[in-house]
């Protein structure tokens, strides 16, 4: 009787653990669907948003085949001549050029625009393109004339300043200069004369606990850091309205950018720090620029270049009939 009651015990032990196992492992099975549930429904997730993209790509495909399409329909047709597909590229040039003077003032771009159109123009040897090529000719040299040549390089002093405005010292950071150090008394046996450098050098000691130095500001601001990024991120924002101000030869607004640049440089920044000055220095410079030059006008040439390509396409055309 006790021997059946013992296995009984333990065969409702063993039924007991076999349950808990059986629990354990249908908890585990329910996390792992959960996940895969989880997994699942980021994958549809991740699957629809990569459909979305590869239709937003298949449409642009399609708008570049069918611009490539136009594209070379295009060339064909300009191929029909050799002397208007060197029109159309001369013609091309000049547009550029236009574009580079009207948008961004780049007078670089534009004249080695003009230069390659006046080379083609000189490969191919017409009587017909001289008229045009002295309308270039005049073009090229009415731009190495304007002053707008140096657009490029005050536009790297303006970027410069930028790249400098987060290392660049404010004026409450500023520390008072550290004296000069001073031999320690010599120990010797005592008399008159040690007892006074003694003196003074207590002396010298209780005046560094308080130390007034003169700011040559009158009155530097005080700033939180948060406030401090703020200031040099305005300085930034003023100095690239400049430089947008210069590429659109906007001379009022171009000044009012440096002068007030300038401004916060004396008033918030360390004049006595070397990157200060030099800061200082090159809107100095930016200052007295005048940028408010007017671009020569490539409107007469561009006119000249298509009339002469309207002329031989209609003269083909008459042939052709």
């Amino acid at each position: 009787m006790v021997l059946v009651a013992a296995q009984w015990v333990d065969m409702r032990m063993q039924v007991t653990g076999l349950q808990q196992e059986l629990a354990r492992r249908l908890a585990d099975g329910d996390s792992l669907a959960r996940e895969g549930r989880t997994l699942a429904r980021q994958s549809q997730e991740a699957l629809a948003a990569l459909q979305a993209k590869v239709g937003v790509l298949e449409a642009r495909l399609a708008e570049t085949q069918s611009q490539a399409v136009a594209l070379e329909a295009m060339y064909q047709e300009l191929s029909s001549s050799r002397d208007e597909r060197v029109l159309a590229e001369v013609e091309q040039a000049v547009v550029i050029a236009m574009q580079q003077l009207q948008f961004a003032g780049n007078v670089e771009a534009a004249l080695s625009a003009l230069q390659a159109a006046d080379a083609r123009l000189a490969r191919s040897v017409q009587p017909q393109f001289v008229p045009a090529r002295k309308l270039l000719a005049r073009d090229i040299e009415r731009l190495r004339a304007t002053p707008g040549a140096n657009v490029t390089g005050l536009s790297a002093k303006i970027e410069s300043v930028v790249a400098a405005a987060d290392a660049l010292p404010l004026a409450y950071e500023q520390r008072p200069k550290a004296d000069a150090a001073r031999p320690p008394v010599p120990s010797k046996p005592a008399s008159a004369d040690y007892w006074r450098e003694l003196g003074a050098e207590l002396w010298r000691e209780m005046k560094q606990l308080v130390r007034i130095e003169r700011i040559d500001q009158s009155d530097p601001a005080l700033l939180s850091p948060n406030q401090s990024f703020f200031l040099r991120e305005n300085l930034k924002l003023r100095l690239l309205n400049a430089r947008l101000a210069l590429l659109q030869r906007d001379g009022k607004t171009f000044r009012e950018e440096i002068r007030q640049s300038r401004e916060q440089l004396d008033r918030y920044f360390d004049t006595r720090a070397k990157a200060v000055q030099a800061a200082q220095a090159t809107l100095t410079s930016l200052a007295a620029t005048d940028v408010s030059f007017d671009l020569p006008g490539l409107a007469e040439t561009l006119t000249a270049l298509r009339n002469l390509r309207f002329l031989r396409e209609r003269s083909a055309g008459g042939a052709a009939r």
